[in-house]
């Protein structure tokens, strides 16, 4: 099956999206250490790219 233009852009941004949230899981949130405004933004930034992952697989699926 080949993307269409669209398909494929909401895909590269799932991509990049799902890439972000596992950087601040995996490794922002820890080199924040002790720093409590730090991980705060970290994790507010982590809520919001699961949100965006979530809306951006939801659109995938409906246009496969």
């Amino acid at each position: 099956m080949a993307f269409d233009n669209h398909l494929y852009n909401l895909t590269n941004q799932l991509v990049q999206e799902h890439k972000s949230l596992w950087r601040i899981r995996d490794e922002y949130k820890k080199d924040a250490g002790s720093c409590e405004k730090c991980r705060a933004v970290w994790e507010k930034l982590e809520q919001d790219k699961e949100a965006h992952v979530q809306e951006l697989a939801g659109l995938v699926k409906e246009h496969l």
